[in-house]
């Protein structure tokens, strides 16, 4: 418990999540890129120049293209090192993020390598073809209709290099009856992913292995191969497809799955596929989310060296040509380039300070006399020293105890129940103080009796819904105060009026923040490698839109702030939900006879649902 304390309170686990993509320095998180502006500065610009108070998504397009640029690199270094005879190629699977502010930048800084995109429904095929460089491939996975097979033709007549990867054997019937109806003229690459009996690693392992819901038993590959080949159709069959999970933790399944794949697309060569030139090993890369111990036990290095590895032994023992190597790692991609920043709204132990405390005068009321338990509590706060500390913090929680039983039985008033309280807290309080300086380990016992709870101004639900959908951990660090000790076992809320908007404490991952006077600053939270699905997966929950973002872009090593996307005002989010906003506006407005509350009204509609407290709202 020591070392993971240790941890959270120097950095937060930056060396293990972070990458190098961001340091602390002078107290503050700053980016690693450029003239290393802090995260705070950046921040800030935003809010004052458009005026965004809620949650706000930073994306960095520099970090994204050094994770394209790190794919390439190691695996083409691979490649020379084995004399591999086949080249490296990557897609990025859009159902990672369709966002624009993520997927055109993207798009445009990798043209060097003919990076590409991968579609997975009608409406990112619709993306890929409209946005992909056209050197770069196409492929399209996923269950289709003859719509979709449509569109993958056109594509072709557009001039890309596309391949319909058949997910089932009923797919390439309908492939076959388009074919036919343009005559035979032109037809994408054909691809069959394989049900392989190899599993993935991870929490996202299930999306491989033999009981996938995806792919071809060898039966259907069999089938497949006739029907091509009785069709006229086998020089368009041009890669095997396999996917055995998202964000491995470990390679071993991989390489029982590189194995597998690898004898699949020999024997298809042998039997005939000359035109078979390609293995797409899907996604799978992981990234490290974890603040506290490497939870990925490989590097990238011995990922592309394994592929290649076992992939030129296979050929070699099979006499085949070496395939060329396709991946669609859409995670490793993504999550580093987002950080979701939210600024903490209340601290819910604010009430408790020592301007609240009402003890009772008996000069004014004789009447009015502190219980024992009160007067016992206040010497306690008095008196506590380094040496004290930790006993009379727990006599204040015993007393506590005892007094709000008292006050259930009705002995004690509200007053002498809002003091002891306030005292308890203070008395804890300054326990922490104390043992920081004195012993900051002594606080791992008694730290699920001490937790602050920080209200965020944002949505779980929202911005981090495999958070709570699957418990995915994200890194969460403040912006600012990293140069002072965290010293409160924090929970933290949303602003959902919903129980399960909050990430409460966990002694064995804890997350420890600082005591702050929000009335005096500003305190801010960042969550970290947030690019991955958290867009595209939110949920309009209590309809709260997406948070406002930005692109942070680094022109002569300055940061520029480009693309600022304010959050969906109530108005549009009503109008998505497909209520007629002109009747609903006449039946709101219609209501209200006073001018200036109806411009009240018409202004609070065209504003997003996040709430406007805090230091500077107050201003």
């Amino acid at each position: 418990m020591k070392a993971k304390k240790s941890i959270s309170l120097n950095n937060y686990g930056i060396d293990i999540w972070g990458d190098g993509n961001f340091f602390i320095e002078d107290g503050v998180v700053k980016i690693n890129n450029g003239e290393k502006p802090s995260l705070i500065d950046i921040v800030k610009k935003v809010r004052s120049d458009g005026g965004n108070k809620g949650p706000l998504l930073i994306r960095f397009p520099h970090l994204t293209l050094k994770q394209i640029d790190t794919l390439y690199t190691t695996f083409n270094n691979s490649i020379k090192s084995y004399n591999y005879d086949g080249t490296f190629n990557a897609v990025f699977p859009l159902k990672v993020n369709q966002f624009p502010n993520f997927v055109l930048p993207m798009v445009e800084g990798s043209k060097k390598y003919n990076y590409g995109l991968e579609a997975g429904s009608k409406a990112e095929l619709i993306l890929a073809m409209s946005y992909n460089n056209i050197d770069a491939p196409i492929t399209v996975n996923g269950f289709k209709d003859k719509e979709m097979i449509i569109l993958g033709f056109i594509a072709v007549k557009m001039g890309y290099n596309i391949t319909i990867t058949l997910e089932g054997i009923n797919e390439l019937d309908k492939i076959i009856e388009v074919y036919h109806e343009f005559n035979g003229e032109f037809c994408p690459n054909i691809g069959l992913r394989v049900r392989l009996h190899s599993g993935g690693s991870g929490v996202w392992a299930k999306s491989g292995g033999i009981d996938s819901k995806f792919g071809l038993s060898s039966t259907e590959i069999l089938e497949a191969y006739e029907d091509l080949s009785k069709n006229n159709m086998l020089p368009y069959l041009s890669m095997i497809h396999f996917h055995i999970g998202s964000a491995m933790t470990s390679i071993m399944p991989l390489k029982k799955a590189l194995k597998e794949s690898g004898h699949i697309y020999a024997e298809l060569v042998t039997m005939g596929a000359s035109n078979l030139k390609n293995i797409n090993i899907g996604g799978g890369l992981g990234i490290e989310y974890s603040q506290f111990h490497k939870e990925k036990h490989y590097s990238l290095e011995e990922f592309s060296n394994d592929v290649v590895f076992t992939l030129k032994e296979i050929t070699k023992q099979k006499g085949v040509k070496e395939p060329n190597i396709f991946t669609e790692s859409g995670r490793f991609i993504a999550a580093p380039s987002t950080v979701l920043v939210t600024p903490v709204l209340e601290l819910f132990s604010s009430e408790y300070e020592l301007e609240n405390l009402k003890l009772k005068d008996s000069n004014e009321d004789p009447t009015r006399i502190d219980p024992p338990l009160i007067k016992e509590l206040y010497d306690l706060y008095k008196s506590i020293n380094v040496k004290t500390a930790r006993e009379y913090m727990h006599d204040a929680l015993e007393h506590l105890e005892s007094l709000l039983t008292l006050f259930s039985l009705g002995y004690i008033d509200l007053q002498d129940r809002s003091n002891g309280e306030i005292l308890t807290h203070l008395i804890i309080k300054k326990t922490i103080s104390l043992l920081s300086v004195e012993d900051y380990t002594e606080l791992v016992k008694i730290e699920a009796k001490i937790q602050e709870k920080y209200l965020l101004n944002f949505s779980i639900f929202q911005s981090l819904p495999d958070f709570w959908g699957i418990d995915q951990e994200f890194p969460v660090m403040p912006l600012t105060h990293l140069d002072i000790p965290a010293t409160r076992s924090a929970t933290l809320w949303d602003i959902t009026c919903d129980s399960d908007g909050e990430m409460p404490f966990n002694p064995k991952k804890p997350l420890y923040l600082h005591d702050v006077d929000l009335k005096k600053e500003e305190y801010f939270l960042g969550f970290f490698l947030v690019g991955a699905y958290q867009d595209v997966l939110g949920m309009k929950h209590n309809l709260f839109a997406s948070p406002s973002e930005v692109n942070v872009v680094f022109e002569n090593g300055k940061a520029v702030l480009k693309d600022f996307l304010p959050s969906q005002n109530i108005h549009d989010i009503l109008e998505d939900l497909d209520y007629h906003m002109f009747n609903l506006q006449q039946k709101l407005f219609s209501k209200l006879r006073d001018d200036d509350l109806l411009f009240t009204l018409k202004k609070f509609l065209k504003d997003n649902g996040y709430l406007k407290i805090g230091m500077s709202s107050q201003k």
